[in-house]
Order: structure tokens, then sequence, then C-alpha cells
């Protein structure tokens, strides 16, 4: 019997979490499979390994993992397959696939524009973005998020979009805050995140200590919005049907 698992972040943040299942649970809809369920990577319970054992028990034998995250680096390279590596040991009669990252796609460039269409009107040739990322060890992150920012510039027109990371390789937030205020366009910017959580209370943090004028203007984390989900389902789609092409 088929499973999907649902493997979100996890965070110290409790409304992050219920951030997490309520999205999960707007997706399930769309899939005509019995067996859901959602888990956290870390901060958070059910465990990977919880969560396997929860479809499991309900009649799995094949689990499509589904990763909520949003670029490829280490916890899709190298945690969640660990993870499911300690499950293949526990429960060798059932099959696991690992999906995709919600990585680089369109829709999610749409998705960061709108955060910035809600601050209000604003002439994007006489506009400033800066995109906020997690951050990794893993250069793919870096090389990704600067391919998000090229679409976005490209997309709808923008001065300038830049990017920089809370921790990692890249040029870090810490040094990009403060050359903000040289610019002589509005700055937006966008935390791309998917939820509520103490990353983007710490962004918040640092910008309220700069002082700044309306000229930088901090905007909502990418969010779990429609265009999030659409990309999801596909991530989802994509991953049932190399199941199906594996059997």
């Amino acid at each position: 019997m088929q499973a999907l698992l649902y493997v979100a972040h996890g965070s110290r943040v409790k409304e992050g979490n219920w951030e997490a299942i309520r999205f999960i649970e707007s997706v399930k809809p769309h899939f005509n499979v019995e067996i859901q369920e959602h888990c956290f990577l870390e901060l958070a319970e059910p465990s990977i390994l919880q969560g396997v054992e929860l479809c499991v028990s309900k009649g799995a034998t094949s689990i499509a993992v589904i990763p909520i995250l949003l670029l490829s680096a280490n916890h899709i390279k190298v945690d969640i397959p660990q993870e499911i590596e300690k499950a293949k040991a526990l429960f060798p009669n059932v099959t696991f696939s690992i999906g995709e990252p919600l990585g680089v796609h369109e829709k999610l460039i749409h998705s960061l524009h709108n955060r910035v269409l809600e601050q209000g009107p604003m002439i994007p040739n006489e506009t400033d973005i800066l995109l906020i990322g997690r951050g990794s060890s893993d250069p793919s992150v870096q090389r990704d998020l600067g391919r998000i920012a090229k679409l976005l510039q490209r997309t709808y027109d923008y001065a300038k979009v830049d990017t920089c990371f809370l921790y990692g390789n890249g040029t870090s937030f810490d040094e990009k805050i403060l050359t903000l205020s040289e610019s002589e366009n509005r700055v937006y910017i966008i935390p791309y995140l998917l939820f509520t959580g103490l990353l983007k209370l710490s962004i918040q943090k640092k910008v309220a200590q700069q002082g700044f004028s309306e000229q930088v203007v901090l905007c909502g984390c990418l969010g779990y919005d429609e265009n999030v989900r659409q990309v999801l389902i596909e991530r989802i789609e994509e991953s049932l049907y190399s199941f199906v092409g594996s059997d």
C-alpha cells in the first residue's frame, strides 16, 4: 500500500510547526493516497522514523518521502537519506523513495513578487530586492538562490536583486544589512523562508536595530502560499510517477 510521508523542517516556535501542518493538510486532498502522514526533520515531533513507523503501522509497503524544503542542501543530500537508511533496516520489506525539494521554479518567483506587492505600490525598475536565504555549507544553495534572484529580476524588471545568507557560504546578512542605506532605490528585504520561526524573528530584530527609514522595507517570508502548494503538488506527482516507473 502506498503512503506519502511529508517531511517539514521543524521549528522551536510552535506556530511555525502548526503552519507546516496546516499546509500539509491542504495538500493531502489532491492525492488519492490513503496513508498520508507528516513528520519533522528536527526540533519537533514526530521524527522521520516515527513518521515511517506510523505509515507502516497503517499498512504501508511503499513510502514516498516528500521534503517540504526550499533548496537542495545537506538536509536533502545527507540528513533525510541517513534517516531513511535507518528506516530500511527496521522495515526491510518496505520500499522508499525520496522526492526533490521545491527548488528553482517560476511559480516561486511570482510568490516573491507578491511579497513585495503586499507592501503597497512600487516601481520595479526603481526598486532593489534583497533575498535572505537560510544558508548552508553546500555551495549549491548559493548557486540556486542566485538563479532565483536572476529570474526575479528578469521577470519583473527590478533594478537589482541581491542575495545573502543567515549562515554558511556567501555574503552574510550581517554584512549586507550595513550597506542597504547606500542604495539610491527603495530596498525590499524578503526572507526566503517557508515559516515563521526564530530566524525570521532574528531578521526582524536586526532590521529594527538599524533604524532604517521607509527606504528599507521588510517583507513577509516566502511562506506557504498557493504557488508553493502547486509546486509541492508537482514534486509529489513526480515522486509518485518515479515510484511507478521503478516497479
